[in-house]
């Protein structure tokens, strides 16, 4: 699917409006994304759906920004491993798309790739799952003699220089049947089958060819006392979205170890996405293109992008100059509201600052901001921590091209010009608001609305997707609404407080 689609689905997304029997005393947009934070507490079918979708789609970043996405696509294709893996589906019932879409990820088609962990091969299998796929791996004991010149004392105690040998045994590689793709392809195969039957579900296998049987028992064991959307057995999707830290807080935190781990409760949704991306190498070779190049390091064509922002802010795109200036496509920089107890975020200017200039960006950048502190407020206070809520701290917005720069810290000072970032720290947040951020930020993070990094040991730089700008600029309006309405007189609200 393009980002196109993808945008689209973003803005039709934000547009399904959540209904609280209360509104709370703050900042609450009527721009909503459902299931989000404290939302997921009430998941439905439909929008875990559109959730998964929406997964599956961010799941391009990781696949994409890799140098070897492209070369990748053109092995995967190639003539001789298709039959292999058309063959191997066939005889083992597991679908060929899949088979080609695990090995593009594994090994980007390459027969002899080595992972550093130990995994080889175009199906990057470990040596003892290997055997137990029936693949030969064998090793051959060899000898090797040396001699060395050693002082000795003979019988009189004189010291004379004598040549000592040495043996040495060692142990070498002979044969390796995981560098074989003919017989790697038709094991994993036959290994995926068997997972997909004892676990009762392809998401599932997939998912434990990644980090083993033994921690998918482990995740199920938790999942079974949780309560899930969809009927039972639970998707991979369901569990994944069906918990948070205040809801199912035993899952989450048995999904946030292994995501800590390997990231491998993410790793059904990137094999979907592979599956979709090596169709479209075939059917639409041009849009495929076009997301190499959209997701390219330009910095560093040679390597991938490390981070979302990377990708998305280009060293091509335009950077304002100073407070109030124009981007060429006609949006304009706009001051951020500053009420921290109403939007749930403060803005500290750094010393010697301008301090008008610092408060000011893009439109999205502000909606941006505001929805992570709802989301964060919201989820926080479903909690019953008992603490009140800090308001974020907002260390760095705006800073003009070419400016000093004060109290940005970090790599990332340049991307404060384009008026799209801004830096939250959290040295002053309790523990468990600190928690809820986080995870609001990875919520909306690994479904495409936004992207975030650590920029010190207590700040995070942060940003949005350029596909999610409309909806967070819905979220900035919102904004002005309830400012205006705010400062209205009370006699022109209607009784639910808001103009009629």
């Amino acid at each position: 699917m393009s980002l196109r689609f993808f945008a689209a689905m973003v803005v039709a997304a934000g547009t399904a409006l959540r209904v609280w029997p209360v509104e709370p005393a703050y900042f609450t947009p009527a721009h909503r994304l459902p299931g989000m934070g404290a939302g997921r507490q009430e998941l439905t079918e439909a929008t875990l759906a559109r959730r998964t979708e929406a997964m599956v789609q961010s799941q391009t970043f990781s696949i994409m920004r890799e140098p070897q996405a492209l070369a990748g696509a053109r092995r995967i294709w190639g003539d001789d491993l298709q039959r292999l893996f058309q063959d191997a589906g066939r005889k083992s019932g597991f679908p060929a798309p899949v088979l080609q879409a695990i090995a593009y990820l594994e090994s980007w088609g390459v027969a002899n790739a080595e992972s550093p962990a130990g995994p080889r091969g175009i199906m990057q299998i470990a040596e003892a799952t290997g055997k137990r796929m029936g693949l030969r791996v064998v090793y051959s004991v060899r000898h090797q003699v040396t001699k060395t010149k050693t002082a000795v004392r003979d019988k009189h105690g004189k010291l004379v220089y004598r040549m000592v040998r040495h043996k040495t045994t060692y142990t070498v590689l002979v044969r390796d049947d995981r560098l074989k793709p003919e017989k790697a392809i038709p094991a994993a195969a036959q290994y995926l089958a068997g997972l997909e039957q004892r676990l009762g579900g392809r998401d599932w296998a997939i998912w434990a060819y990644h980090c083993g049987e033994g921690c998918i028992a482990d995740i199920r064991s938790v999942a079974k006392a949780a309560q899930l959307p969809g009927n039972p057995p639970a998707t991979v999707a369901a569990v994944f979205f069906g918990c948070s830290p205040v809801w199912n807080r035993a899952l989450y935190q048995a999904i946030h170890a292994q995501m800590e781990r390997d990231y491998s409760p993410t790793y059904w949704f990137r094999v979907t996405r592979a599956q979709q991306l090596l169709r479209m190498y075939l059917d639409d070779p041009t849009e495929f293109q076009d997301l190499v190049e959209a997701y390219k390091y330009r910095t560093d064509t040679a390597h991938r992008a490390p981070d979302r922002l990377s990708a998305w802010l280009k060293p091509q795109d335009p950077a304002y100059a100073a407070s109030g200036a124009m981007h060429n496509d006609g949006s304009r920089l706009v001051r951020a509201p500053a009420d921290p107890d109403f939007f749930g975020y403060r803005l500290t200017a750094p010393s010697g600052a301008d301090h008008g200039g610092y408060a000011e960006a893009l439109p999205s950048t502000i909606g941006t901001l505001a929805y992570i502190a709802f989301e964060t407020r919201r989820l926080y206070e479903s909690m019953n921590a008992g603490d009140e809520f800090v308001p974020l701290d907002v260390t760095a917005l705006f800073v003009p091209k070419g400016g000093p720069g004060d109290g940005v810290t970090g790599a990332r000072t340049a991307d404060h010009a384009s008026g799209q970032v801004f830096d939250i720290s959290v040295a002053r947040l309790p523990a468990g608001e600190r928690e809820c951020l986080r995870f609001v930020l990875d919520d909306l993070g690994w479904n495409g609305y936004l992207g975030f990094v650590e920029d010190g040991k207590q700040t995070l730089h942060i940003g949005c997707s350029p596909t999610s700008r409309d909806f967070f600029a819905q979220v900035f309006a919102d904004g002005q609404a309830a400012l205006r309405d705010r400062a209205a007189p009370a006699v022109n609200r209607g009784p639910g407080g808001s103009h009629r």
